[in-house]
């Protein structure tokens, strides 16, 4: 079966590029991406760029135009945003039947989630995030729906995936962590919704120089705040507080928080559970998918996935985390 990725060839990403007016020096490096391609570009007599090129049909042109101008928005607030090059006065590309953008290289680590100053910094960063993006609302993009992210994921995967001696395992246990983590949300307003990164992880921030750079705004979305802080905590419950009143803390500095969202954490933990083995399922005809994901579909992983919705279920009857 063919893939809309199959024409994006080294040639066809170095063509796409030099419309653009870049003279390239034919150095491409294949980033880690998976929903979109990412390619570094070597520029003659100049520093590489980087190139991402959008899969066809997952975002319309007004949702990635309202990224980027979200991104560009943040920039000029001296916002370490790593934010797409314009041409032309345009961000957002067209050539030889592919949709790309164009970014200046960033190079950093992850930030160290055990290191109380980093989680301040980033506070401080996702604070003044959060202003800018509670300054006006989205128009295309997505809001956080617990239906969209549960009750769709679970029907997906019970019909196409999870395997038949399973079935009534997973269904019964998704069925009730959907019911669960609706309940948690059933608070959720769309008062609650503002612009917020959508998907910020360590892999989509860069440490450098004491300063975090977040990248990757591609799942920008209208969601509560702390959809953008919960998945910096790990370790046990002490640690996962103490993390969090650091994060709160530095936050606090520039946006103001609702304690009452601390109750939604680990329901929005169980919809990403949820959305992610769906997502794989959905991209499964991607050949980069069987290829970096061999074990998703083995019976292994949907044991290990019921065991972790077990596990959700648990801790969605627990007591909020606390801000110390």
């Amino acid at each position: 079966m063919s893939h809309p990725y199959d024409a994006l060839t080294p040639d066809t990403v170095v063509d796409c590029v030099e419309t653009l007016g870049y003279r390239c020096d034919l150095r491409l490096i294949a980033l880690n991406s998976y929903e979109n391609r990412v390619y570094q570009v070597g520029i003659e007599d100049d520093v590489p760029i980087i190139a991402k090129f959008y899969r066809a049909e997952r975002w319309s042109d007004a949702q990635i135009l309202e990224e980027h101008s979200f991104t560009l928005e943040l920039a000029e607030h001296d916002i370490s945003v790593v934010a797409p090059l314009p041409r032309e006065g345009e961000t957002l590309h067209r050539a030889l039947g592919q949709r790309f953008a164009i970014f200046k290289r960033r190079g950093g680590y992850p930030p160290e989630l055990d290191n109380l100053d980093h989680l301040f910094q980033l506070g401080n960063v996702l604070g003044r995030i959060h202003r800018v993006g509670s300054a006006r609302t989205f128009q295309h993009r997505w809001s956080l729906d617990p239906d969209r992210m549960a009750r769709q994921s679970r029907e997906f995967l019970s019909e196409h995936f999870v395997p038949r001696d399973l079935q009534e395992a997973y269904g019964t246990l998704a069925l009730d962590c959907e019911q669960a983590a609706g309940e948690l949300l059933s608070g959720l307003t769309a008062q609650d919704l503002q612009r917020i990164h959508g998907d910020c992880h360590c892999g989509n921030i860069l440490w450098r120089d004491d300063t975090a750079h977040f990248v990757d705004l591609d799942d920008c979305i209208s969601g509560p705040v702390i959809q953008d802080l919960w998945m910096f905590l790990n370790g046990d419950l002490h640690q996962r507080e103490q993390q969090l009143s650091e994060l709160i803390a530095g936050y606090e500095e520039f946006h103001d928080f609702d304690p009452r969202q601390l109750r939604w954490i680990e329901a929005l933990r169980t919809l990403r559970i949820m959305h992610h083995a769906a997502w794989l399922g959905r991209r499964w005809d991607d050949p980069a998918f069987p290829r970096a994901f061999p074990w998703f579909g083995r019976e292994r992983f949907w044991s290990d996935h019921i065991l972790e919705l077990r596990e959700q279920m648990a801790a969605m009857n627990e007591p909020p985390l606390r801000l110390l």
